[in-house]
């Protein structure tokens, strides 16, 4: 149970290449894995307390205000966040800018909040954050990664190839990240694809065999 919660936040239901949420963060921080790591952890760390919190006091929010209270919760947390980043990684921080005060509007987390956390112990919420989190940190990893090995021809600040290499400027710009994302999104699909065709045939095969 707790490891099918896990494996579908991470994979099956993904944030970024299931259910196309938070975006915004994913498309303009990518422009090199670092920062996609830096970004996905940020968030995780945010999805995971507000879920912890969210489920603690499910009982006790009014249903008519649990929105805006889960928006406070989350925004505690997202300043605490913001405060440690500026405090023990500030060239990290200056690097991402804005867009960790922005974790605040995060349909992602936002929605875990109303649909997991508040109808599920505080155990099960967790699991479930971390294992959305990941799954967003994972998929800016991806995300960046292709548009730092392609724009600049390194990965993690390593560089991989030649000199004689020249890299897609294109790949570091807005118009990258869309084109890297479609590319992956195709990936992600097709694999997808693959594993419940195998899935279906497997109980065909059970099916017949009954």
């Amino acid at each position: 149970m707790i490891g099918k919660i896990f494996k579908e936040g991470f994979w099956k239901n993904n944030a970024v290449f299931k259910q196309v949420l938070g975006l915004c963060p994913a498309l303009a921080v990518t422009t090199s894995a670092i920062n996609g790591i830096a970004m996905g952890l940020a968030s995780t760390a945010v999805l995971l307390c507000s879920n912890f919190v969210v489920s603690l006091i499910k009982d006790i929010i009014p249903a008519k205000v649990r929105i805006p209270s889960y928006i406070v919760i989350i925004a505690s947390f997202v300043t605490m966040v913001d405060l440690l980043m500026n405090a023990y990684v500030h060239n990290l921080h200056k690097v991402l800018g804005l867009f960790i005060p922005l974790i605040v509007v995060n349909c992602m987390i936002l929605g875990r909040a109303e649909s997991f956390a508040s109808n599920n112990t505080p155990f099960k919420s967790i699991v479930d954050g971390l294992g959305v989190g990941l799954g967003f940190t994972f998929a800016l990893f991806i995300l960046g990664g292709v548009r730092e090995v392609l724009g600049s021809g390194s990965l993690l600040n390593f560089t991989i190839f030649p000199e004689s290499f020249s890299p897609a400027i294109a790949m570091i710009l807005p118009p990258g990240a869309f084109i890297a994302l479609g590319f992956i999104l195709v990936g992600y699909n097709y694999i997808e694809d693959k594993r419940s065709g195998g899935q279906e045939s497997q109980t065909k095969e059970h099916c017949a065999v009954d």
